[in-house]
């Protein structure tokens, strides 16, 4: 029996669980991790109904979508400790009680300022829920079993965002907004009573009193960084508010490294492991992977929508394949990781990821439209789902046991982090690359009705229709220079990703052994070669 499953079973009175067990429970936190981030994307396809609705400004729906994310990263890491030192299926249920709550009201909230307080809420739930689905394969299954448990978890944590988006733009077409929420609300009452029964507890004991300081700092340091990257694209980078949040990002940032690390082994986390490859390249690489993956997301939509002309269902279900092939990547990629090694894994998919993107910057097209872009998505897919698994557990392998929730949870905050990070950085490279093509193909067109156009593509195509017999002409122009700034944005993509490629080629993660807390080095291999 492993130390993790000798551990659970203690905790929870019984024998170690077998493996009808151990499938229930990875069964059990893949559908709560499911809710949760089906409910990051889900409310994306339904903003023009919240404007109509709640009678209220774009600014305000963005912001409804944006604080569930906000509140979500913000927490993660208090709370992963907590779930640490709490227990890890108290931690659980209690989130998921909390999420299904909130979200049954945001279904029901009858003005914007419930459901802002609404999804706030549920991002707190969520911050509760995430880190501990994580933390309960790593502190349950046994060692041999771990790498395909977590290869689970990341094909769910990559794809279910997919899938949620699919069902909701489905869920809005059939019947109404409001209903996005049965979703997450049925995922979470099915994951409740499955937890109830299946989930064994596992905690840690520390002699130590919890980091409160450290706890507030991570706090302030990621809800200000997150919320430059959130505002920054839509108020501009230099604009008061968001140069002040940054400072008081950075700030926040320096001063919760300075306070860990004079608090050493009583610090809600340790930061002088970053110096080793497994903690610093596996969040590195997450990071960048699921920018890249939310980059495109974005990016992807309005080509389908404004481009070719598809619904927002139809434009969902494009993006199948991606979620298809990185569930199935993900399955893969703990065996092919055992066999070539972590960081040749992380070096394949890192590469795969930015051949992608090399595919889908050649061969996008308007005339050859979704097919000129799917064999690009479905080698994304198999690359980042080869990227995310070895990444994760080398993030969870770098951190000893009595900090998995800590663990799990800096593996979700670099998430959220990539995930702000990817929509800032490739959004804003379209957005300049659409400005500088159409500029060149306005000839002709009246002066307010190109100045409209210059703000993007679906401006350009509402305005067309006033334009006369520069209609069609103002249209296959905005189309065009949406593909011009694609390709701008995938170039972008590829050389970040080859940066990316020479640094885990270099300074990838080495071990394959787990990280041993200190009070039993001399029984479990040391984690000297990450």
């Amino acid at each position: 029996m492993s130390t993790n499953a000798a551990q659970a079973a203690g905790e929870s009175g019984g024998d170690a669980p077998d493996a009808r067990q151990l499938r229930t429970i990875l069964t059990t936190v893949s559908i709560a991790l499911m809710a949760v981030i089906a409910s990051v994307s889900g409310l994306i396809v339904a903003q023009t109904h919240m404007a109509v609705d709640f009678d209220t400004s774009q600014g305000t729906v963005l912001w409804i979508i944006n604080v569930y994310t906000l509140v979500l990263a913000a927490l993660l890491l208090p709370l992963g400790a907590i779930g640490d030192r709490l227990g890890r299926r108290p931690m659980l249920i209690a989130g998921l009680a909390v999420f299904g709550v909130a979200s049954v009201a945001s279904g029901l909230a009858p003005n914007a300022a419930v459901m802002l307080a609404a999804r706030a809420v549920s991002g707190a739930g969520a911050a509760t829920i995430m880190p501990v689905t994580l933390a309960v394969i790593t502190s349950t299954f046994p060692e041999e079993q771990r790498g395909k448990a977590i290869g689970v978890w990341t094909g769910v944590a990559g794809g279910g965002g997919i899938l949620g988006m699919f069902l909701s733009a489905l869920l809005v077409d059939v019947a109404d907004w409001r209903w996005l929420f049965v979703l997450p609300v049925a995922l979470v009452v099915v994951a409740l009573v499955m937890a109830l029964k299946a989930v064994p507890n596992s905690r840690e004991r520390s002699p130590h009193a919890f980091d409160t300081v450290g706890a507030l700092l991570s706090i302030v340091a990621v809800a200000a960084l997150i919320f430059v990257l959130q505002e920054g694209p839509e108020r501009g980078w230099t604009a008061a508010r968001t140069l002040v949040s940054l400072a008081v990002g950075l700030a926040a940032t320096a001063g919760f490294v300075s306070w860990e690390l004079r608090r050493r082994d009583a610090s809600l986390l340790d930061v002088r492991l970053f110096r080793e490859r497994g903690l610093a390249g596996g969040s590195i690489t997450l990071v960048v992977v699921f920018g890249v993956q939310t980059g495109i997301s974005v990016v992807l939509f309005p080509f389908l929508q404004a481009v070719l002309g598809w619904s927002g269902l139809r434009s969902a279900a494009a993006l199948m394949p991606l979620a298809i092939a990185m569930m199935v990547a993900s399955g893969l990629a703990p065996r092919l990781a055992a066999r070539i090694g972590p960081r040749a894994t992380m070096a394949a998919g890192i590469a795969l990821t930015g051949g992608s993107l090399a595919l889908m910057a050649l061969f996008v097209s308007v005339d050859g439209g979704y097919l000129s872009i799917l064999p690009g998505i479905i080698v994304m897919g198999i690359g980042l789902a080869l990227a995310m698994v070895p990444s994760t557990e080398a993030i969870t392998r770098s951190l000893p046991r009595e900090k998995q929730g800590v663990a799990s949870a800096l593996n979700d905050v670099t998430r959220e982090f990539g995930t702000a990070l990817g929509v800032a950085m490739l959004g804003a490279i379209l957005t300049a690359g659409y400005r500088n093509a159409i500029d060149d193909r306005l000839h002709g067109i009246p002066q307010e009705t190109a100045h409209t156009a210059r703000e993007g593509i679906a401006n350009a195509l509402q305005v067309s229709a006033g334009a006369g017999s520069h209609a069609q002409a103002l249209v296959d122009a905005a189309r065009q220079s949406y593909v011009d700034g694609w390709q701008q944005s995938m170039w972008a993509g590829v050389a970040v990703m080859a940066v990316l490629l020479v640094y885990i080629a270099l300074r990838g993660p080495k071990n394959t052994a787990p990280a041993a807390a200190p009070d039993e080095a001399e029984d479990t291999e040391t984690v000297a070669a990450r």
